[in-house]
């Protein structure tokens, strides 16, 4: 029996904590749903009266989907993404606002230039995967 204590590998840190944990979510949804909430084109795409539950459910997605805690999945459950907009028709003026909205937010952060680009790489897929291809 070995009296040498054992090496404790470091985990490898999640881009969710690298780029600062759920303060830093928080803000990109906060500041992308106050941009929704004066756009013309995407403020009509949300039926809610109040955008905090639309906001929170982002929040909770981009958490998950980049490491963090998985609450999004215990509220939501399994449906994709991509499941849960077809009943939106995502024209490509809707896409370009989303975009829009979505990298005043992602600048705003404050994030290191790699997590950043790996963001908003990342957020233009989603963008592109939403849009009905026919508008």
């Amino acid at each position: 029996m070995s009296t040498e204590p054992s090496e404790v590998r470091p985990q490898p840190q999640t881009f969710y904590d690298a780029v600062g944990g759920e303060p830093t979510f928080r803000r990109i949804a906060a500041r992308f749903y106050e941009q929704v909430a004066v756009d013309e084109v995407l403020r009509p795409l949300y039926p809610e009266g109040d955008l905090e539950p639309a906001e929170e459910r982002m929040r909770l997605f981009l958490m998950q989907f980049w490491g963090g805690p998985t609450a999004y999945r215990e509220l939501r459950g399994e449906t994709g993404l991509a499941a849960r907009h077809t009943r939106f028709k995502i024209n490509r003026t809707a896409r370009d606002a989303w975009l829009r909205a979505m990298r005043v937010a992602v600048d705003e952060a404050d994030l290191p230039e790699a997590y950043r680009a790996e963001m908003w790489e990342r957020f233009e897929i989603f963008a592109y995967n939403m849009t009905t291809h026919a508008g």
